[in-house]
């Protein structure tokens, strides 16, 4: 779905000084280009602490870790989202509450999390579905009021940003107590590997988490805690800077192919465009339709055979 080599021609150069440069040094984890990306990231993000990790999915069972949740604690989360979503709430024995989304905009619905609230709710996980982001003014809100945490699953929408009723603007993963990225290679900032990250602007947790990420240890052979092998290795570091500073003109490539597919689409009755939240941008991981009165299968196969890939999200 994402031409992975023709961007890599276009940053190639750059990309295998880098890598080139971690080879020289043979400082393969924690290396200086890990501490760089991370400085480069929480400032593009605008989070106090952006810490780099093994996977996107690895970044939300850290998250739940941090938080220090107990097992049959309950998590709220979206029935729609791909499996690492839910898996990490089972994985740590805690309890997934799930509930609808928008039909529109696939992320979770603000009366239905509501309705979902318990004594033993003690976090939300909303997920900023295909590249836009969840109603973050109306879940804090209910946080606040509920003395609940949010994790915030941004794998699929970095550099999307969000506006409060004040006007004050803040990028996705930044917003709630602790925020979740990928850098599959597919996605708008993608390793050349698995990666992942995590961004807060809580100093504890900040710590915690970098204990968490390196078997729980902040000296090391000293274990304060049981943490988890889930380092972001220098390469992958080296390689995400040099994308990072080309992620703007990623985001706006992808905003104009939507653009035209709006355009293109628009005069027909039986496929639904994206839908926008008005107070939130898009940076269209996928850009997905609806069909009425249209074989989806049918569809998918014809497409095929023009040499356009599709897939189903999900």
């Amino acid at each position: 779905m994402v031409d992975l080599k023709s961007q890599y021609q276009n940053i190639k150069t750059e990309v295998d000084e880098a890598i080139q440069n971690v080879i020289d040094n043979t400082a393969f984890i924690k290396g200086k280009q890990l501490t760089k990306f991370e400085q480069q990231l929480a400032e593009y993000t605008g989070a106090k602490h952006a810490i780099g990790c093994a996977n996107g999915t690895d970044a939300l069972q850290i998250a739940l870790m941090a938080l220090g949740l107990k097992p049959g604690n309950e998590v709220i989360t979206t029935t729609f989202t791909f499996i690492a979503t839910a898996e990490v709430i089972a994985l740590l024995q805690l309890k997934p509450v799930f509930v609808d989304v928008n039909s529109d905009t696939f992320n979770l619905d603000i009366e239905a999390v509501k309705i979902a609230i318990t004594p033993k709710t003690k976090a939300i996980i909303p997920v900023h579905l295909y590249g836009q982001s969840s109603e973050m003014e109306e879940l804090l809100t209910i946080a606040a009021e509920h003395n609940i945490y949010i994790v915030e699953d941004s794998a699929q929408a970095i550099g999307t940003e969000y506006t409060f009723s004040t006007g004050n603007q803040k990028q996705t993963g930044t917003m709630g107590d602790i925020g979740c990225t990928s850098f599959f290679p597919s996605k708008n900032l993608g390793a050349f590997g698995d990666g992942g990250a995590l961004f807060t602007n809580n100093d504890l947790f900040a710590e915690k988490i970098r204990s968490i990420v390196n078997h729980g240890s902040k000296v090391k052979y000293y274990h304060e805690f049981v943490g988890v092998n889930s380092r972001l290795d220098t390469l992958q570091a080296a390689i995400l800077s040099v994308k990072l500073k080309n992620l703007d003109k990623y985001i706006e490539a992808r905003q104009a192919a939507a653009k035209f597919y709006d355009e293109a689409f628009g005069s027909s009755n039986r496929i639904t465009v994206p839908v926008r939240n008005s107070k939130s941008s898009h940076t269209f991981h996928q850009y997905t339709i609806q069909l009425k009165g249209i074989s989806r299968d049918k569809l998918q196969q014809y497409l095929k055979q023009k040499g356009i890939p599709s897939m189903i999200y999900y």
